[in-house]
């Protein structure tokens, strides 16, 4: 079974996590992860160019054979909900379009998947991706995150892609 490399996406307009890993059966290897920080004095179309641009570039460099992108919940003002649908909407988007499936993960999920409980905090996802990527190096709960992600779609990819079959 050849390796399977998947980027992780945390979506954010202020800072978008990434983190790409490679799962092989049950092993996971950790390979790079960060953060796209747009300038935040910037237009809403810079912002999202900026983001579309660092996905793209990360996409090109680290070659990854799929994506997951965390679905977002925020509770916060119409505004800020509206925002971050259009920084996800370029975290879909971007690597859908160089070509790669898209896996969609609920944050609960992956708290779930990677924790054990679906109401874990920032600490504890940090914690356990150093747990399950003892190689890991990451700046950040937004890069954690992303990291989680990807971890959580190598668990579950087919169960999604055998639901999507069916």
């Amino acid at each position: 079974m050849a390796a399977l490399r998947i980027i992780g996406i945390d979506p954010g307009l202020r800072r978008c996590g990434w983190g790409i890993i490679e799962s092989e059966g049950n092993r996971l290897r950790f390979v790079a992860a960060g953060t796209i920080t747009p300038p935040v004095d910037d237009g809403m179309p810079e912002r999202l160019r900026a983001l579309f641009e660092g996905l793209s570039t990360l996409i090109r460099q680290h070659m990854p054979d799929e994506a997951a992108v965390e679905e977002t919940f925020v509770s916060v003002g119409a505004r800020s909900a509206l925002q971050l649908g259009q920084a996800r909407g370029v975290a879909l988007m971007t690597p859908a379009a160089l070509g790669l499936p898209v896996g969609e993960y609920a944050a609960n999920l992956v708290k779930k998947s990677i924790v054990g409980a679906g109401h874990a905090d920032k600490n504890q996802i940090q914690m356990m991706v150093k747990i399950l990527l003892p190689a890991a190096t990451f700046k950040g709960a937004d890069a954690a995150d992303a990291l989680a992600i990807a971890i959580c779609h190598a668990h579950h990819r087919g169960a999604v892609a055998l639901r999507a079959a069916g």
